[in-house]
């Protein structure tokens, strides 16, 4: 682990934002499943685009609109290449996994779902991957169903199976869940769900800087993520569809961009991705996230797994030390993400006097109010871990909390 250390420490100095001190205290920043911190060449990236090369895209008849064009478009291979689409055609940009969600929903799901049909969703799953089933559920006369967690954070597979039926035509669940960090298996899944005919949807927000993504091997037939968990910008994201079906969705949005001819009686429609694109692309947000993807493949996802899975390890075993210390979420296959609460203490007495000392962690529901739910708890405090996090910043947080459970037990 030596050479590893030694790599992280390097990548470490790559934040700026990590340079600051919060209340007199090194920053350690344990809020990652939240947004990533940005590198700076995705900062240089996004700045070198505003200061030299700021110009709509695709129509613009003139040098600053052809490179932006070009880069704009260089990403969207790039992202491609990324998760393994077969077609670059097949990546759509959106403002993030949520509106990937919504998107979905609204093309796919208002063609295709009709009155008996269901939807099957999981307890874990972020507010992203169940309102917009619900909405759409509403307008059609269809159902939301959902598979149970087991006690661990891990998916009860044989409630799973039992709920998926042919009444089942949309399978959507997470790739890693954003609050227990339970990796879920998604190439089985899918498998199952195809089985019974159904379409699955993957919300891979969690999941795409932890491991290299290959949506044609996982065979999905959407996987949704956002650029700001990736270490790129806030308000852009990405959904991947396979062709085939993407061919056979309406329009998300109408305006500019997504028309192949318009008169006052009639609209012709683009070609895929095109179509899904009305408006002014966030042509930055593409342009950041292509840097990200960069700085990540450049480290290599080998690295950070190994890196982010010993970080987790020390982390676990220094929590657990701790009385009166639960952690929610023990699956075998985790992110680097940990859930806990003081019993006794409200999860958000603990987050404020770890922000005095300066550790930043999440405390609430975390967007997964089902969730909660089943485990009995109003929210939980979220510590989450990257690739500029290290063993200091995991000793912050232990001596934060020790002094948390001091004051408020």
């Amino acid at each position: 682990m030596s050479n590893l250390n030694e790599l992280f420490a390097e990548i470490r100095n790559e934040f700026p934002a990590l340079t600051q001190t919060v209340h007199g205290k090194r920053l350690s920043y344990l809020d990652s499943a939240a947004t990533t911190l940005k590198p700076k060449v995705v900062i240089d990236r996004i700045t070198k685009f505003y200061t030299n090369e700021v110009s709509n895209v695709h129509r613009g008849a003139h040098y600053l609109a052809d490179i932006a064009t070009q880069a704009f478009e260089g990403a969207r291979h790039k992202i491609a290449n990324f998760i393994g689409a077969e077609q670059f055609e097949e990546i759509i940009f959106v403002r993030g996994t949520t509106e990937g969600v919504n998107f979905v929903a609204n093309t796919w799901g208002l063609t295709n779902l009709k009155a008996g049909d269901e939807i099957l969703i999981t307890e874990m799953e972020h507010h992203g991957n169940i309102v917009p089933w619900q909405m759409i559920a509403e307008k059609v006369g269809a159902k939301v169903v959902a598979a149970g967690i087991l006690d661990n954070g891990e998916i009860d597979m044989d409630d799973f199976k039992n709920k998926l039926s042919s009444k089942t035509k949309m399978v959507a669940f997470t790739a890693c869940s954003n609050v227990l960090g339970t990796n879920t298996d998604v190439a089985g899944m899918t498998k199952l769900a195809h089985a019974v005919g159904a379409k699955v949807l993957v919300d891979g927000a969690q999941i795409v800087s932890q491991f290299k993504v290959d949506v044609k091997a996982l065979d999905v037939d959407f996987f949704v993520f956002s650029s700001h968990k990736l270490f790129g910008p806030f308000g852009f994201g990405v959904v991947y569809g396979k062709r085939a079906i993407l061919d056979s969705m309406p329009p998300y949005q109408g305006g500019g961009s997504m028309i192949s001819k318009v008169t006052i009686e009639k609209t012709t429609y683009n070609d895929v991705p095109t179509r899904f694109e009305a408006g002014t692309p966030h042509v930055e947000g593409a342009i950041g996230t292509a840097a990200a993807i960069e700085f990540l493949e450049n480290i290599g996802f080998d690295k950070i797994h190994a890196y982010e899975m010993d970080l987790l390890k020390y982390a676990t075993e220094k929590l657990l030390e701790i009385p009166d210390l639960k952690i929610y979420g023990m699956a075998n296959d985790k992110g680097p993400t940990i859930s806990f609460n003081l019993k006794g203490a409200h999860h958000s007495d603990v987050g404020q006097i770890l922000d005095q000392e300066g550790v930043a962690v999440r405390a609430g529901h975390h967007c997964t109010q089902p969730l909660m739910a089943r485990l009995g708890i109003p929210g939980t405090v979220r510590a989450s871990f990257s690739v500029y996090n290290n063993r200091q910043d995991v000793d912050a947080l232990v001596k934060a909390v020790v002094k948390a459970r001091e004051l408020l037990l």
